[in-house]
């Protein structure tokens, strides 16, 4: 076995581990209750799970999908997510492991591999489980809890600040037309920076503020004008946050990607759902769901797509 496929196995097993923890959340979020205690318990009787048939995906296949103690069968939502979430970890860390190879073939600092590769690794692996988490709880419950949305924003933000601190002398400055010759010097700086603007750390994380405030302000006016039409809520904060966590992790560009992508999935569902009269206009969507599933497919091809999008508007 090459090396690549040992970094995916490892990404993999690590996800699986993830994934039993994340249906905790699951489980156990939405309705406020405590992911500490008590312990992993079958939800029909109450026993507690013996730690060898809390492995994940294997022991739901040996216990063919019901608790030992009283058979109640056990959702294939565990197995389900468990394999997301250790797909996801294994793509991802699959290319941690060629950044890692392309740094030492070029010859690049440490220091550059950190804040090019190991945040974006990070940034990548905490919001697909996020994202997967809130996916299915939307879509069982229509509630997006503050302790994944809120905190994900705080942690998507964070590491853009870590990022940006690591960025290089120079990189991502904005620089007016060279022509103007604005004569402009960051703070610190021993010497005049020319036409710059702003520095890369300025315009990366005042970008990102941006980027979340504006994620948020769209669904907003969307929520606000919905309900100065309608009289009544059309929409839930939940999805304001959430489209908001997105923006924290990937910036403005993916997010509204995120958002074109989910809003096109509910349009179709929603429109099969009135085609087999299983739903009315008045009917709730689980918007959060797709909003996620958006934001996944964003993260994993948002540039190639945007790249794509931007070759036909040339």
């Amino acid at each position: 076995m090459t090396t690549p496929y040992l970094f995916e196995l490892l990404g993999f097993v690590i996800g699986l581990l993830f994934g039993s923890f994340l249906n905790v959340c699951i489980s156990r979020l939405p309705g406020h209750e405590s992911i500490m205690t008590p312990g992993s318990h079958c939800m029909a009787c109450g026993h507690s799970i013996r730690w060898y048939d809390n492995v994940p995906v294997l022991s739901w296949m040996l216990l063919r999908g019901r608790c030992r103690d009283c058979k109640a069968r056990i959702s294939w939502r565990y197995p389900a997510v468990e394999l997301a979430v250790g797909v996801w970890f294994a793509i991802f860390i699959s290319d941690a492991y060629e950044g890692v190879v392309h740094t030492w073939t070029t010859n690049d600092t440490v220091v550059t591999w950190f804040a090019g590769h190991l945040i974006a690794l990070v940034g990548s692996l905490i919001l697909g489980f996020l994202l997967i988490g809130l996916m299915v709880m939307d879509w069982q419950t229509q509630r997006l809890p503050d302790a994944f949305t809120l905190t994900g924003i705080g942690i998507g933000f964070l590491l853009v600040c870590v990022q940006a601190f690591f960025l290089a002398p120079g990189e991502g400055d904005i620089v007016l037309n060279t022509t103007h010759q604005l004569r402009m010097s960051s703070p610190g700086s021993f010497a005049s920076q020319g036409n710059v603007f702003l520095t890369g750390t300025e315009a990366l994380i005042m970008g990102r503020i941006a980027a979340i405030a504006g994620a948020a302000l769209i669904l907003l006016a969307v929520r606000w004008g919905y309900k100065a039409l309608r009289k009544r809520d059309g929409m839930g904060l939940g999805d304001v946050k959430l489209l908001a966590m997105i923006a924290a992790f990937l910036g403005f560009g993916e997010t509204l990607l995120a958002l074109f992508a989910g809003v096109l999935a509910a349009s179709v569902y929603g429109i099969v759902l009135l085609a087999r009269r299983r739903a009315s206009g008045a009917s709730r969507l689980p918007l959060g769901s797709f909003l996620a599933a958006g934001g996944l497919l964003s993260a994993l091809l948002g540039p190639q797509i945007l790249a794509w999008y931007m070759g036909l508007l040339r």
